[in-house]
Formats: C-alpha cells, structure tokens, sequence
C-alpha cells in the first residue's frame, strides 16, 4: 500500500475573494493511474460540488454560489507546497 502526500492549499473565490486553507492528500506513487486525490478538511464557507479522485476534475463551491475547479492557479500554505 502506498503512502499518502499531505499538503495544505489555500483555496480563494474568484468572484468574491472568500479565503481558507484545504487539508488535501493524494497517493505519493507517481506511476499510479489514479492519484487518490481526497480533501481531508474543507475551510469553512467552501464545500464540495463535485466530487473526484482527480484534483483537476475536483469542483468546489463558495459560499457565495460561486463553483470552481480546485486545481487551478492557487497559492500554497508556507510549508504545504505538495512535494514532487
């Protein structure tokens, strides 16, 4: 079994700004299909519109109504940048 990559990633509406660091981690073996890609703590004022094992696929919702994608540009917590 392999082991899980956890990082922090700040997650920030596009529309009005709301702002909060994500818990995430994802399998650390990178000739895996599948990257088992799991948000571990949503911030609040964010929760999930479609869920996926794949970050580029993940669609998250503000609380303003506002969806977007979580892999996109985004900034990464001091220290919670994912290792590669």
């Amino acid at each position: 079994m392999a082991a899980r990559d956890r990082y922090s990633r700040k997650l920030e509406c596009p529309q009005c700004g709301h702002t909060g660091f994500a818990e995430v981690s994802e399998d650390d073996d990178p000739r895996r299909k599948d990257p088992g890609f799991e948000i571990d703590e949503m911030p609040k004022g964010f929760s999930t519109e479609f869920s996926s094992r794949d970050p580029s696929k993940y669609m998250l919702r503000c609380q303003c109504g506002h969806k977007f994608r979580f892999a996109r540009k985004s900034v990464y917590a001091p220290g919670g940048e994912p290792r590669r």
